[in-house]
């Protein structure tokens, strides 16, 4: 770590535990980009791990920062709403004349059959036949990076093959790919941060994302059912009269679901084993631990920070009363580095012996659909890898996403010394 990384990280430390308590806002996305929110969880799993911010950017929220007590509320539908309409799942609350409903911001029943719909898309007879076209693919693009050169592994290897991907699941034109990278950064970013300057350009943008998802719309409406998602949707019983918002809504989801969770976790799977060289040598020692390194991966990067919820009923979660009403914000990052729950959650070691236990999916009737098709994308990325470069040194900081839902990158410099 360079000096004026270290300092920064004492300052945020000294600051996070001087602050009083109830002025510590745990959601401020310039932490995030400066990966200095690390300590404020800290003190909040110790102090006070069921926590009320009383002021913020956005307004009043609780804070869930342990393993337990986020799986107790993200396990309690009935009590906790992730329903569009009374908040969504962020802590940025929706603008009132434009929510978009999806299958994640619902509940049951509405949730059950639309998530039903998309389902096979990820089932495991699909994914057999996924996996040699990603492998391909991944294969093609490792193929062509360049050796002893500086490049940004974020655009050439993260964001090129989720793209890729992606475009395959919704059958989506190749040559418009890089649309999809695009509208998945404006439907997260917060206006005025180098990804869109207002809100009211983040809206034309998304109305252009549900213009030309119409238009293949209505071409697979007309056409024969087909393995794709807009396919399915277009086709499915519970999907097929959803208005346009909810439309948008549930391609947002998707595009958003298998792009940034995916890409940053490949990001963050490099930078892990660059910080921890030991572990980049067990790997090439013992390729057959690429599967328990992939979970130890999405763990630590923990590639969405949070869901939100609404609560409906009052409840008390560790030992506070929290009022229907109230935001409930379940922080994934902090509840990965529970001391009281995961041994050493601040290391990354690729073989843990529970490497599967951790919160970056989600738990209960939300937990994440594409769990599986995300775990081999970076399985065969790794194995891909490690057949052709002895190592991948990264050669800088990187700059991270300005948010403190998308916990991703912008850049990540790299160079590749020499092939195998």
């Amino acid at each position: 770590m360079a000096d004026g990384s270290f300092d920064k990280q004492a300052a945020a430390r000294a600051e996070a535990w001087s602050t009083p308590l109830e002025r510590l806002n745990p959601g401020d996305p310039a932490r995030f980009r400066d990966d200095t929110f690390w300590p404020v969880f800290e003190r909040l799993r110790q102090e006070d791990p069921v926590h009320f911010t009383p002021d913020s950017e956005w307004g009043a929220y609780w804070s869930i920062t342990r393993f337990d007590d986020i799986v107790a509320v993200d396990t309690n539908h009935a009590a906790f709403s992730s329903d569009a309409f009374r908040g969504g799942i962020t802590i940025r609350d929706p603008k009132p004349d434009f929510v978009l409903p999806m299958f994640i911001a619902m509940d049951p029943p509405k949730h059950d059959v639309q998530r039903k719909t998309v389902q096979p898309m990820v089932s495991p007879a699909s994914l057999m036949l996924l996996e040699p076209l990603i492998r391909e693919r991944a294969g093609k693009l490792l193929d062509d990076l360049p050796i002893g050169e500086e490049f940004n592994w974020v655009d050439r290897i993260s964001i090129e093959l989720t793209t890729q991907m992606l475009a395959t699941l919704f059958d989506f034109p190749w040559e418009d790919r890089r649309k999809l990278t695009r509208w998945s950064d404006v439907a997260t970013a917060i206006p005025g941060n180098g990804i869109v300057q207002s809100e009211e350009q983040r809206r034309l943008e998304l109305k252009e994302c549900l213009d030309y998802f119409t238009r293949l719309w209505n071409e697979r409406i007309n056409a024969e059912p087909h393995n794709d998602l807009i396919s399915m949707l277009a086709h499915g019983e519970h999907t097929k009269n959803m208005d346009p918002m909810e439309y948008l809504g549930n391609i947002i989801l998707l595009i958003v679901g298998g792009n940034d969770t995916t890409r940053n976790s490949i990001t963050g799977g490099l930078l892990a084993l660059n910080q921890n060289p030991a572990e980049y040598d067990k790997l090439r020692a013992d390729p057959s631990l690429i599967p328990s390194m992939v979970s130890e991966i999405i763990r630590w990067q923990t590639p969405l920070a949070h869901m939100r919820r609404t609560c409906v009923a009052d409840t008390v979660v560790g030992g506070k009363t929290i009022k229907a009403g109230d935001k409930v914000v379940m922080w994934y990052v902090s509840g990965n580095r529970d001391e009281t729950v995961i041994e050493n959650p601040n290391a990354f070691i690729i073989d843990r012996e529970r490497p599967r236990h951790h919160l970056s999916f989600g738990f209960g009737i939300h937990r994440c659909v594409g769990n599986r098709l995300a775990e081999m994308q970076l399985r065969i990325v790794w194995e891909e890898v490690l057949k052709r470069f002895p190592r991948i040194d990264v050669v800088g900081e990187p700059t991270r996403v300005y948010s403190s839902f998308v916990k991703g990158y912008d850049t990540l410099p790299v160079i590749i010394p020499a092939k195998v």
